[in-house]
């Protein structure tokens, strides 16, 4: 039993001792590697040569001279390479993805300064602009009135279906614009305000309303179409309401008009036109890739002078419909805030045309009087329109009492 014991002692002892040997070589190992690797490393770097065409120590190159001895048909074919990478050519790739042939868009910088300081900037001008020039109108020429007052009497301008068409396209244009200002100027003038969380969240649900009310437009905007073309075609009268400027500089000057003046039917086909032009480019935003309007319009408009691109990217198409959105979105609030001022404030009796759809028979016969006529017959009170005008009472000329006039 000693002799056994004693063997196990001397088992184990020569474990330990062949574990810390193999444990010493290990670490002896490692130790070399790791010398080796530092100072190997240093005298490779001192023994690594440059090519024997290699200047070394050279000066920087002057203008036009030719760096490190390059072939000039080499430089130039690196120079023509990267010229065409940056100015977009369209290579071939083998993903689904083929906007990704284009490796660098450059036009993408000139887009997003013209998107995010030229529009705001001229976009406040005009805004700013239209305000000031209705604001001076109105301290000028005041709120034009009815000249014979209001008789009582009320004719039907416009139908149910008519109003809901209008106020269809009006509600959800003036959402549209509240929306789209936004994103043009929400970075700049709320967000300080409001600050970012809150800011984000509200911008959040202004794009979901603007998506989605932007059919709502559409809607009205067919409706009014339909509605309202028969009589938005010009004719003779339009010329001379034209050259009085429809009366608005003179109380006394009332110019013939059908149901739409001459005024009224420049508002209707620049709302048309407008309106269609920014329905499509929305439609481009809604639904990005699909389709391509910018490079056949440029193609018709080369047609007449013009030297636009045709061969547009997908996301150069993008980026024209991103910017035209919002130039023809800016165009039109300024119109319609002309619009929205000589509907309200700026006449008379010219809100109940929209309102509950009935006018007063005076302000037809004074602002669209051929239409008032086709409607109500001739006026019976004509022959005092210039009395009336001069600041008498239509109904008693002379003065006096109502009883002596009648």
């Amino acid at each position: 039993m000693i002799r056994n014991t004693a063997s196990r002692s001397i088992a184990a002892v020569s474990g330990e001792q062949s574990s810390s040997a193999v444990a010493t070589g290990t670490l002896a190992a490692l130790a070399t590697i790791l010398f080796f690797l530092i100072t190997a490393l240093p005298v490779s770097a001192q023994t690594v040569r440059p090519p024997d065409n290699a200047v070394t120590n050279a000066a920087p190159p002057q203008d036009g001279a030719n760096p490190a001895n390059v072939p000039s048909k080499v430089k130039t074919q690196n120079a023509d390479y990267w010229r065409g990478v940056r100015s977009g050519v369209r290579g071939n790739v083998s993903i689904p993805d083929k906007k990704a042939g284009v490796l660098v868009q450059s036009q993408g910088e000139e887009w997003r300064q013209t998107r995010t300081a030229v529009l705001p900037r001229y976009g406040s001008y005009a805004l700013f602009g239209v305000l000031f020039a209705l604001a001076t109108f109105y301290l000028i020429r005041g709120r034009i009135k009815i000249s014979r007052g209001l008789s009582g009497r009320t004719i039907e301008r416009f139908t149910d279906i008519e109003r809901m068409g209008h106020w269809l396209m009006a509600v959800s244009f003036i959402i549209l614009g509240l929306t789209g200002l936004n994103l043009i100027y929400g970075k700049e003038v709320l967000m300080p305000l409001l600050g970012k969380d809150l800011f984000a969240s509200m911008t959040a649900l202004g794009k979901w309303l603007h998506n989605y009310i932007a059919f709502a437009f559409m809607a009205g905007l067919v409706i009014s179409f339909v509605f309202w073309l028969r009589h938005n075609i010009p004719n003779s009268a339009d010329v001379r309401w034209l050259a009085e400027g429809g009366g608005m500089f003179s109380k006394s000057s009332h110019p013939p008009a059908r149901k739409f003046n001459a005024g009224q039917k420049i508002l209707f086909w620049l709302i048309m036109l407008s309106g269609l032009s920014i329905s499509l480019s929305g439609l481009a935003l809604l639904f990005p890739f699909q389709f391509s309007m910018f490079g056949p319009t440029f193609a018709l408009l080369n047609v007449f002078g013009f030297d636009l691109p045709t061969n547009l990217a997908r996301v150069e198409e993008m980026q024209y419909a991103a910017l035209w959105h919002g130039i023809v979105g800016l165009f039109m609030m300024c119109i319609i805030i002309a619009h929205i001022y000589i509907g309200s404030i700026g006449m008379e009796g010219a809100f109940d045309a929209m309102g509950s759809g009935q006018v007063d028979e005076n302000w037809a016969r004074e602002h669209h009087n051929l239409w008032a006529e086709e409607v109500l017959g001739p006026d019976p009170d004509a022959g005092h329109g210039n009395a009336a005008a001069s600041g008498e009472d239509a109904t008693n000329p002379g003065g006096g009492t109502p009883e002596a006039a009648t």
